[in-house]
């Protein structure tokens, strides 16, 4: 059988950024009880699982990191 070659398109819409996550400062976003952090980085948010810290993080603009927190506060996602 032959194998397949699959080219990743970049999303539409998508214009942020290739960080280098690998000097980021990670910080526990529950007082090192849950299961997320995040990184500041040249202007962005990023957010990882902590138990898997190898995965892919997402990245947010601030405005979309406030969109999120909020929605996050009145109950829109759980968190823990």
């Amino acid at each position: 059988m032959a194998e397949s070659t699959t080219q990743q398109q970049p999303l539409v819409g998508w214009d942020k950024p290739e960080l280098d996550l690998s000097e980021a400062e990670w910080q526990s976003s529950s007082r090192g009880l849950g299961d997320v952090q995040i990184a500041f980085v040249e202007g962005f948010i990023a957010m990882r699982n902590s138990g898997r810290p190898e995965s892919p993080s997402l990245i947010f603009t601030p405005a979309e990191w406030g969109a999120f927190v909020s929605g996050a506060r009145e109950g829109e996602f759980d968190l823990t």
